[in-house]
Formats: C-alpha cells, structure tokens, sequence
C-alpha cells in the first residue's frame, strides 16, 4: 500500500474526529491542539484511535497516544508507520 500523503490522511482524520465528536471537518487542521483547540477529552481520543487504526492500517499504542498532541503529529504518525 502506498504511503497515504498528509491531505490524504487529515482528510481521513477530520472526518473521524467530525463522525466521534461532531467537530466540523473545516476546523480540523495539522496546527490544532487536541485539548486546547478542539476541546476534546481523552476518552474520545481513544475512540478517535481507534477508528485512525483501523482508517489508515497502523497500530497507536496507548503510551503514544499520549504524545500525539495535535492534528500534525497524528499525520506525522500515521506517515512514518506507513513509510
């Protein structure tokens, strides 16, 4: 599978935080914060985990998932599994 490029890959991203959280998908871009800009808490995180896993194919392990701060990291993340 083809390394999914960052548009690819917060598109995919804004549209599991808009299905988990109801966050419109405009508003979800790679400088915001997860808790501070776009207000969501950690369990919603994990659900948003989750669906990235199973979206985009890689494993986020809990200890990650608590470095992953904003949109960017998650792509980031993702890109570097994906590599």
């Amino acid at each position: 599978m083809a390394v999914a490029t960052e548009t690819e890959i917060l598109e995919g991203l804004a549209k599991i935080i808009d299905d988990i959280v109801g966050i419109d998908k405009a508003e979800v871009t790679p400088e915001k914060n997860f808790i501070d800009d776009l207000d969501i808490d950690s369990l919603s995180m994990v659900e948003i985990a989750v669906a990235a896993q199973d979206e985009f194919g890689v494993e986020i392990p809990d200890d990650e998932l608590r470095n992953l701060k904003t949109v960017k990291d998650v792509i980031d993340f993702v890109q570097k599994l994906k590599a």
